[in-house]
Parts: structure tokens; sequence; C-alpha cells
């Protein structure tokens, strides 16, 4: 029942709860407090509602929303615990005059609030720019700063409270009888927004300066024209946020090992918040007719890692080829969609990836597929690198339940209660990462997942908890300041709006690269150090990431996944979740990453001879099946994956340049090559694109 109600009001943790359940009872303690009347009672009442409505915004802003759209807003909740305020000094006999002019004043501040708001509106939508953008300064427009911070951001929330003054003022009057100190308190009430007011009011003027939209996007093309973009990542998401995110970071390190120029093109605003650092070009542009005004004649080759319907704005550039790159392969319908056909190419990772899409027949040609390996798995550990701990270390690490039930491969509504269960019985360090969507769109899933998070939590009680808490505790402060600075260096939660952002946008280099992995390096090492040998782990966040869970690991249970096909580089074991109890030659000639698992059946009576694998490695009978299935779902070793991307993209650039050159466009091949064959003779003819870049403006 509990979770069905958290569920329905958006809130995530149990305290979260609590507090939310402490402040509904406080506010509706208010009205009872005013009528019997109360005095002390409405003066507790009330600062609980100020303080948990505080907390709640900073830690469940989901349910704060969810009340919104209730029509219990903050605004409404302020001005029903002043409106209470007035029953409860008419019912203890304050002066009518006082009664009556605090009607007033609420009156006064609600107007101030109103006009605070409108001119707040108008200087925020006048520095709303056509094209953010970031590692590129617009040096030829004058973009003005942004309004101080005390006046700009957060403004409701310190306007609103600016009610303290009189609600204290009336309470204090009411206790002593002193009715100064509340005509003090109306006067500040009104004083305070309205100076606020008049202060924002001057700031509007030099808003009104802002460049034109066509002057922005003029600036824009002048610094493309500069750097010469020939490779693009395209990404848009409807609805985007950190877990979404990492479609586009977990492609721009890849991006930036290229040999040609690379610029990454987001379409959501909100996508620069979660965007991981990067010293590449990147330019937001949330309009279809401002992103059709972008000037690119340089551009080659659109790399897009995910199907959107805002694709289609860029598959209209005719000149450049368009790639389908995926965020990972797995066995999933949208691993082999038939929408995939709109693109010149698909790069899959190995012969899996190609296979599976041939088995969508008269849909993609076998000569548009292109297998280049996964770049990013650089990081993941063999297995005969890997040094066991005491106890068996287990990731769980299940999918989320799809957009529909035909695409649900999630393993946590059938028998993830069930499995972690068996697997704390069976003496082993388990690592629980959910999908980031878990819960998005099936109570059951939330559920079930909220289950296993304290199971965990109770288990790890029993396993030496103060020493592991002392060290945990003592590891937040190195943590929160390494993540500072990777915070600083990426760039991600930097505050200001689109126009501030840009304003102080520049030209970076890589010269933080190696700083931004030994911290990296050094944050893994403090977090898992601290956490010991013995505790469970659960892991929501983006850090440690899933690669370094990987390595911790001695096997994986997982679901048919693109988690799966990136842990097969390991050579480590691994656990396909059999739900729905197919039998086991069925369910192996479905998924292709079966071939090297162990599959679990829905009520876990494997589980034990299965960890047998780690506990006798001897006894891991599918370790050959691991090492044939590698090659075949991730490519080979050699050359590498990223040697294999990289002459991808330029031997799709080469084919861009030869239809230009034919069709008789200008371009950079008619100015570099003497002859247009040269492109079909190998890599070297890429030359002319080293030299086409232009080191001052760009340091590589």
């Amino acid at each position: 029942m509990i979770r069905r109600l958290r569920a329905v009001l958006r809130i995530r943790t149990g305290s979260g709860f609590l507090l939310a359940l402490v402040f509904g009872v406080a506010f509706a303690a208010i009205p009872v407090c005013a009528l019997l009347p109360s005095l002390w009672g409405f003066v507790a009442a009330s600062a609980v509602t100020y303080v948990a409505d505080e907390w709640l915004h900073s830690r469940e802003p989901e349910f704060i929303g969810r009340m919104a759209q209730l029509r219990l807003n903050r605004i409404l909740r302020f001005l029903a615990r002043t409106a209470m305020l007035l029953v409860l000094a008419d019912r203890l006999d304050a002066p009518d005059a006082l009664v009556i002019t605090g009607l007033i004043m609420c009156a006064v501040q609600s107007a101030l609030l109103m006009l605070y708001t409108a001119v707040h509106r108008s200087i925020r939508l006048g520095r709303v720019l056509p094209v953010v953008v970031r590692n590129l300064h617009l040096s030829s427009v004058e973009i003005p700063k942004s309004p101080p911070k005390f006046l700009y951001d957060r403004y409701l929330r310190k306007v609103l409270h600016l009610d303290l003054p009189m609600h204290a003022g009336l309470l204090a009057g009411l206790a002593t009888g002193v009715w100064r100190i509340t005509e003090a308190g109306y006067v500040l009430s009104v004083l305070l927004p309205a100076l606020m007011l008049l202060a924002l009011l001057g700031q509007f003027r030099r808003a009104r300066r802002m460049p034109r939209r066509e002057q922005i996007i003029e600036a824009v093309n002048l610094e493309l024209d500069r750097y010469r973009p020939q490779v693009v990542l395209y990404f848009s998401f409807a609805a985007v946020s950190q877990d979404f995110m990492y479609q586009v970071n977990m492609w721009i390190e890849t991006l930036e090992r290229l040999d040609l120029r690379p610029l990454i093109v987001l379409r959501e605003r909100g996508a620069f918040r979660f965007l991981s650092r990067t010293h590449l070009p990147v330019v937001c542009v949330p309009k279809a007719d401002d992103l059709a005004e972008l000037e690119m004649p340089h551009l080659r080759v659109v790399l897009y890692p995910g199907n959107a319907g805002k694709n289609v704005h860029m598959l209209r550039v005719a000149e450049a080829k368009h790639v389908f790159i995926g965020h990972g392969d797995s066995d999933k319908l949208a691993s082999s969609n038939r929408v995939s056909k709109v693109f010149d190419e698909i790069w899959v990772a190995g012969r899996a990836g190609r296979d599976r899409y041939q088995r969508v027949r008269h849909a993609i040609s076998n000569d548009s597929i292109v297998e280049v390996g996964r770049p990013q798995l650089a990081p993941i550990r063999m297995h005969v690198e890997h040094v066991p701990g005491p106890r068996p270390v287990v990731l769980y690490a299940p999918t989320w339940e799809g957009w529909s039930d035909d695409d649900c491969h999630t393993s946590l509504i059938p028998m993830g209660v069930r499995l972690v269960r068996m697997l704390l019985a069976q003496d082993v360090r388990v690592i629980y990462k959910p999908h980031p969507l878990t819960g998005r769109r099936s109570a059951k899933a939330a559920a079930a997942d909220e289950a296993i998070r304290t199971l965990l939590r109770t288990d790890n009680r029993k396993r030496d908890a103060r020493a592991t808490a002392a060290a945990v505790a003592a590891s937040k402060p190195g943590l929160l300041a390494v993540q500072a600075r990777l915070d600083e260096l990426s760039g991600r939660f930097r505050t200001g709006d689109d126009a501030e952002q840009t304003r102080t946008a520049h030209v970076a280099t890589d010269a933080g690269a190696d700083e931004w992995h030994a911290l990296h390096a050094e944050w893994h090492r403090i977090f898992w150090e601290s956490r010991g040998p013995v505790r469970h782990n659960v892991i929501l966040k983006t850090l440690p990431t899933l690669y370094e869970c990987f390595n911790q690991a001695d096997i994986l249970i997982s679901d048919v996944s693109s988690v799966v096909a990136d842990f097969v580089a390991s050579l480590k074991p691994y656990v396909l979740t059999n739900a729905e109890n197919l039998p086991d030659e069925e369910f192996r000639a479905a998924y292709t990453t079966a071939g090297g698992a162990y599959l679990l059946d829905r009520e876990c009576t494997r589980l034990p001879s299965i960890l047998d694998s780690v506990r006798a490695p001897w006894q891991d009978p599918a370790v050959q099946h691991r090492r044939s299935l590698k090659e075949y779902v991730l490519g080979p070793d050699h050359p590498t994956s990223m040697e294999r991307f990289n002459a991808a993209v330029n031997t799709l650039a080469g084919k861009a340049e030869v239809e230009q050159w034919e069709q008789g466009l200008d371009g950079p091949l008619t100015r570099h090559w003497a002859d247009p064959e040269e492109h079909v003779t190998g890599g070297a003819a890429f030359g002319w694109f080293q030299r086409d870049r232009d080191p001052a403006y760009f340091d590589w």
C-alpha cells in the first residue's frame, strides 16, 4: 500500500515519504490550530511546513511537481498559510484594523509577485537564444550579462518567503500584545519585494539590448566556417535527462580521437546540463528552422546514436552520409529496427549485429551494414587481470520494463526479488545497478526495485556495519571534492540561462583530459576502498560507471540488453535470465548473447550450480563459448575498435566527397585531390583532411 502511494505521489526515498507525511499533517494542522485557536500550535505547524517545503523542493522535486498537478502549487500553499494566520488573529481578538491591513498587505504582496513574474518572464524570454554553444566563442556579438542571481534565479522562492516578516510580526504581536512589531513586519513584507521589483526593472532595460536571432545565427555560422566541421554527432530525445544523455556521453571520447573534425549537435536545451566533459564544439538548436540556417559545407558524415523523430531535420542534408551508430548492441528489437533503413549505413559492433539486421527481411541491405566494434569498451579489464576478493562479487544489472510489453525483457518483475534473496543466501557480495529508467512505466518494476534495495540494506546491517559505515562516511568529503572538480572540468550543472552560457563559452582544448581521467580513477579508488570487500552496493548515479562495476564483478546477472554484449568483452562468466522458462535451445536461438551465457530459470533453481563457475573456475564449461562469442558479437581485437571506427568514418567521408565531385559541386575535394580516384586506394588519401585544419583556431 505504501509503495503504491509513493509511486502515485512520485516520492523516491523512504525519508522523503516520511517528511511528505509530516508536511501533510502539519499543513492540515494549520487551519485546525487557527480555528481552535492555538497560537503555539499554529507557530509549530507553520514552522514545520516552511522547513519541510524547502527540503522537499530540493530532495523530492517530482513530488512537488505532483502537488502542482493537483493544484497545490507553492503560491497557493503560501497564500493558504497567510489566510489561516489572519483567521487565527481574528479568533484571538487582534485589532480589526490589523486584520484588515493584513488582508490588504496580502493583496499587495500578490500584486507585486505578479508584476515581478511578468518582468522576469520578459527578461527570460528575451534571453532565449536560437542557438546555444559550448567550446565556441561568439566574439562577434555582444550578449549582456545575466541579471544578478538573487534577483533572477529561483525568484519565486525568494519573493514568497518575504511573507516571513509579516507572519513573524503578527505572531509576535499576538503573543506579546505589542502591535508595533506587527506593523513593522507588515511594512517589511511589502517594502522588500517592491525594492526587488525596482531592481529587476533596471535589469529589464539591459536585457532589451540582446542581439537579434539573425545576429546570433550569423555569429554561429562565422565560427562554424572557421572550424569547418566534417563529422556531426546528432542527438535528440523528447524527455532529456541524465537517464538519456549517456547515449551521447558514451561517444564523446571516440569522437575526440577521430582524424576528422567533429561537432556535437543537440536539439533540447536541457541536454547541456548532463553533457560530459569534452573539448569538442557543441551547438544546441531546438528549432528546425534555426537548424536549417546553420551552414556546414564541409560536413560529410552525420552519426545518430538514437532513432528520434527529429532526426528528419538533419537527414535532409543530402551532401552528407547518415549513419546509425546506436547506443549499444543488444538482442532487443531496437537494435534491429526497420526505421534504420532511412540511414545510408548502419554501424554495428560485430558479425552478430549484421546477422541481426539480416533477419529483418526486405528492409536492410547487407552492403549498408559496417562492423566497427565498440571503442567504448577499452576501460573493461579482462578476466585474467581480475583479482577475486574474499567473497564472489555478483553484479545484478537488470534492464528496465521497456516502452511496451512487447519489448519488456526485465527480470525485476517476475524474479528479481527472489533472485536477490537467493544470492544473499549464497553468501556473495551483490552490486545492484538497475537501468536508469526502471519504474518509469511499471509500478510493479518500481516496487521490485525498492524491495531489492531494502533487502540489500538489511543484509548490510548484519555485515560489519559500524566499520564500513564509518569508512563510507569518512570517504564522502574526498568523493565530493573530486566530483566537484569533475563537474568543473566538464561544465556540467553550470548555472545561467542560454545567453549566459553562450556568453561565457570559450574555445576549449584537450589540456584537461589527463586530469579528467586521473580524477575518475581517483574517485573510483576512494569509492571502492571505502565500501570494503563484503558490503553490498546499490549503484544509481553515473559514478561509479557501469564499466567500473564490470571490473569489480566476478560474474554478471542480467537480461537481454546491451549490458550483456559489453560484458562479453571481459570474458568473465555471465548469466542471462530466462523469465519465461523457454527451453535452452529455443532461448539461445532467439538471443545471440545467450551463446556464452549460463541461463537462469524463473525459479532460480540453477543459481547454486552457476555460482560454482566463480568459486571453482576450472568448473566453467562456458569459457570456450565466451571466447568465440566475443569476436562474433564485438569483432576482432585487431585492428582495434577505435581504428576500425575511425577508418569507417574516413571511408564514408571519402564517398561523400567523391559523390559531390561527380555531381560537380564545389568542396574541399576539388582543391586538394588531383585525382578523385585516390579515395579508392585507401586511408592515405585522407591527408587533405589533416591539411585542411586551422591550428591557429583550434588546438588539436
